[in-house]
């Protein structure tokens, strides 16, 4: 039996300490969202210049996702096993030895096996910064602090592809610098947290770490993973392919939560999700995945598709998402730290990610770019109140103990609910941009190609079929946000149900204090 030799609580740092120490976190949280939003725009030259073909260019994407969502619960219960401030160094590390690789590749198969070494490295920082904080701020008062790591998070991703855009887009630098472009910062984070972060000591007897049940998640998550987001462009989705991945992934899954329920030490404590609170707030997380992850993706080719921007610009159009974003998490982390109440901003978050999303599923390629940038800037008000408090409210509710564990799994879920919805959400705009351009034709006594079409490049086309495909494809991204509209509705009834809890001023709940 594992015993923790730790104090009753953990001392109490100034403000001026822990903003030193949020440095370094923030740093690192910004190479984890980067990193997974650089590429967007950038891909398909990388793609071209390593000749690679269309399912290389999906397992690019794919490889590192896989890699981050089966190991961030892994990172969240070492979290809770072993010293927290050497494993998000050696996550820095981890990532810097892949993006080395990455700018090194030089064939397909070498980027897609070095983005799988970034993605492991990405899950731990993803898992850990949210960790970090827990350990040495109470529930009271992380709320400001959270809303700080939710503006970097903002930032780094919807940034990410305007970085990426120019990079590719500006001589003398070329797609291998898009990897380059945030190992700086992750050296500089393990240089600034090595100096800024001292957590209080603990010390774990008889350590046991469940191998067979992080397998089976792994496994489990990457099988399913790998289905919704290579169906329907590797093989189709009612196929022998997709019945082999989707009953092993089930059949992994049940056999870790078999796995799980009677190790000393689980990878998820399966005890968790009894709590309501941790319950609706891994359900919330998937939805606002699908909300955020969707909207990032889809809107980015909007500008560059619907409205012939440059992916510079179209980087630049993100700019609403972004302050909406950062405000939001600010405004309300700091709100929530004076006052101890969290549940109002995370249901108000919700019912305005509700009317975001309305108005972006009324745009089409006339819409007026102005009324666009409203839109997204409510999304992104939205959605800053609700994701980084979301983790709050777990934090809140469960043992000092279980912190790593209930943390990542609210990334972990987030991830999962991005990954699915990115997949399904391409699927219909592409059905719907098929449709809209088959009838369009149709009415211009052209026939409609047949089979799956390859999105062309808006110069190549002769004027009436580029003024064609552009208000297709407009008009389809309206139409995929009317399909987002249920998920955030469904979001704001699962976080109207959670229970509000004051934020309690010590690390461990009352229980564990008696």
């Amino acid at each position: 039996m594992s015993q923790t030799v730790t104090p009753s609580s953990a001392p109490t740092m100034s403000h001026r300490a822990v903003l030193r120490a949020l440095s370094g976190l923030m740093l690192a949280m910004f190479v984890a969202m980067i990193s997974s939003t650089v590429l967007a725009n950038a891909l398909p030259v990388i793609v071209a210049d390593l000749h690679g073909t269309e399912s290389g260019y999906t397992w690019v994407m794919v490889s590192m996702l896989l890699a981050l969502t089966a190991t961030t619960p892994i990172w969240g219960k070492l979290a809770d096993l072993f010293n927290k401030k050497m494993l998000v160094q050696v996550a820095l590390l981890i990532y810097v030895a892949g993006s080395v690789l990455a700018g090194l590749s030089t064939s397909m198969g070498m980027l897609i096996g070095a983005r799988v070494i970034q993605g492991i490295g990405v899950g731990g920082l993803s898992a850990l910064v949210q960790i970090v904080i827990a350990t040495i701020v109470t529930p009271r008062e992380r709320g400001r602090y959270s809303g700080y790591l939710g503006s970097v998070f903002a930032i780094a991703t919807v940034s990410g592809p305007l970085i990426g855009g120019v990079i590719v887009d500006t001589d003398g630098l070329g797609w291998r610098w898009c990897f380059g472009v945030a190992v700086p910062f992750a050296i500089l984070a393990f240089v600034v947290l090595q100096k800024t972060l001292h957590l209080p000591t603990s010390r774990r007897v008889g350590v046991k770490i469940d191998y067979l049940g992080a397998t089976l998640i792994a496994a489990g998550f990457s099988l399913l993973l790998a289905w919704v987001s290579l169906a329907g462009s590797s093989f189709a989705w009612l196929s022998t392919t997709t019945a082999v991945l989707v009953t092993s992934g089930v059949l992994a899954l049940v056999a870790a939560v078999s796995v799980e329920s009677r190790v000393a030490e689980p990878i998820i404590p399966l005890a968790l999700f009894r709590n309501r609170t941790v319950s609706l707030a891994v359900f919330a997380s998937v939805m606002v995945g699908v909300i955020m992850f969707g909207s990032t993706t889809f809107l980015s080719q909007y500008f560059q598709l619907a409205r012939g921007m440059s992916p510079t610009y179209a980087g630049l159009m993100s700019l609403p998402l972004v302050l909406g974003l950062a405000v939001s998490s600010s405004v309300s982390g700091s709100a929530i730290t004076r006052h101890g109440r969290w549940k109002g901003f995370i249901v108000g978050g919700s019912v305005v990610t509700v009317v975001g999303t309305g108005m972006l599923a009324a745009i089409d390629h006339t819409t007026p770019i102005a009324l666009v940038g409203v839109a997204m800037a409510v999304l992104g008000l939205g959605l800053g109140a609700v994701q980084q408090n979301l983790v709050l409210a777990v934090q809140n509710t469960v043992r000092a103990s279980d912190i790593g564990a209930g943390s990542s799994l609210v990334a972990t879920f987030r991830t999962l609910g991005g990954a699915v919805g990115v997949s399904l959400l391409g699927t219909a705009l592409s059905h719907r941009l098929t449709a809209n351009l088959a009838t369009g034709l149709t009415e211009r006594g052209i026939a409609p190609p047949t089979g799956h079409q390859d999105i062309p490049k808006l110069a190549d086309m002769p004027p009436a079929v580029r003024e064609l495909f552009t208000s297709s494809f407009g008009d389809a991204t309206g139409h995929i946000f009317l399909l987002v509209v249920p998920f955030t509705i469904l979001a704001a009834v699962a976080v109207a149900f959670i229970q509000h809890e004051p934020l309690r001023h010590t690390h461990e709940r009352e229980d564990e204090l008696a």
